[in-house]
């Protein structure tokens, strides 16, 4: 029979930097969050079935022991021109492409399954829980987990949880908070849109991440500027964070597999991108945003172009308003150019203000103001 340091032995062998063992007892905790948090948390409800994530029995009835995983997604360094617009954890994310990750889990989980272990890994049991739960580190006041050991002890990891039918000693719960009193709530005085409205309590509906891929249609007016140069996730609280430090400041080899996607990546390429391109080229590596939401990828793109007040981008930002039919991306477009300011952009917005209507008027209108204030 395998024993559990043959598992421990396998985890790393694969490369997961580290491993933990807790109960299939239910996540008591979770009743009372969840049901204070049902309208900030809607979305979640209704896609991931939360309330049963919470007893590991009501997804898998054979459950008797729950195998944490721990997976470093910051071994190697990214372009700094993608790690400013994209979250870290998005840029080598094989979800879809299975060839990384996703391939490591599934070795790891035959390797149990020839040693005669089942297992099941649940999408809407609380990960980060079950791993301080099964010691492997403790909370931030941004919600995020810390790893006890892995990248620095820092929060650059991902638990990944399987729950097993053979059971286990469990190791010691290392559940609370991690963050040093003198980090003065670092994160939460950061959060540029005030997600973070105390320690561990986060509205996502306010969240950067959140908004860039899940918004609802246009993105407000004043949250425009506060999302800053993020396009698709957002890593504020985790660059500012003093637990952090440490491994930023490491010298890092570059991640190649990420290296190879960087020109790929660039603004206008995705400003001007047709369906073809997303579904080949973006989709399988930053897939919340649907096939059908190229929209909301160049509404993102236009929005970052404004807020680098940078004057390069001024004739793509022109160029898409005329190739674009989405009024969504037609109104960012013109907030953008409203935003760098200059001859062009106003010539244009004063050009496109001829016959529009609607909300695309109105926000040319706008444009046209900030840039005579």
């Amino acid at each position: 029979m395998i024993s559990k340091e043959d598992i421990i032995e396998k985890a790393f062998e694969l490369g997961f930097v580290d491993i933990g063992f807790t109960s299939a007892e239910p996540f008591e905790s979770q009743i009372d969050i969840l049901k204070s948090r049902k309208e900030e948390y809607a979305w979640a409800f209704k896609s991931l079935d939360l309330m049963n994530g919470i007893d590991p029995k009501q997804i898998y009835p054979e459950a008797k022991s729950i195998i944490v995983l721990i997976s470093s997604y910051f071994e190697k360094s990214f372009p700094k021109s993608m790690e400013s617009h994209f979250g870290r954890c998005y840029l080598d994310d094989d979800r879809i492409t299975k060839d990384g990750l996703s391939r490591d889990i599934k070795k790891f989980r035959i390797h149990l399954r020839d040693n005669g272990i089942d297992s099941k890994f649940p999408s809407n049991m609380p990960h980060r829980l079950a791993a301080a739960r099964a010691g492997l580190g403790t909370f931030g006041k941004n919600c995020l987990f810390y790893s006890r050991k892995a990248a620095g002890k820092s929060s650059w990891v991902l638990p990944i949880p399987l729950i097993v039918d053979r059971e286990f000693e469990p190791d010691q719960d290392t559940s609370k908070v991690g963050c040093p009193d003198w980090c003065r709530n670092t994160c939460i005085i950061a959060c540029p849109t005030g997600a973070l409205k105390g320690p561990r309590n986060l509205d996502p509906r306010k969240c950067i991440s959140y908004l860039t891929y899940f918004g609802d249609g246009l993105t407000p007016m004043e949250l425009r500027e506060s999302m800053g140069l993020w396009i698709y996730g957002c890593d504020r609280c985790q660059n500012v964070c003093p637990r952090n430090k440490p491994w930023l400041i490491r010298h890092l080899s570059l991640n190649e597999r990420v290296l190879s996607k960087k020109t790929k990546f660039e603004l206008p390429k995705l400003l001007h991108m047709d369906r073809k391109y997303y579904r080949k080229v973006v989709w399988p590596h930053m897939f919340y945003m649907g096939l059908g939401e190229i929209w909301r990828w160049k509404m993102n793109v236009a929005r970052v172009m404004g807020n680098t007040l940078d004057h390069k981008y001024v004739p793509d930002l022109i160029k898409a308003f005329e190739e674009n039919q989405d009024e969504r991306v037609k109104c960012m477009i013109a907030w953008a150019l409203g935003r760098i300011g200059g001859s062009k952009a106003e010539d244009a917005l004063n050009t496109f203000l001829q016959g529009k209507e609607g909300q695309v008027n109105n926000e040319i209108i706008l444009a046209l103001e900030k840039l005579n204030e």
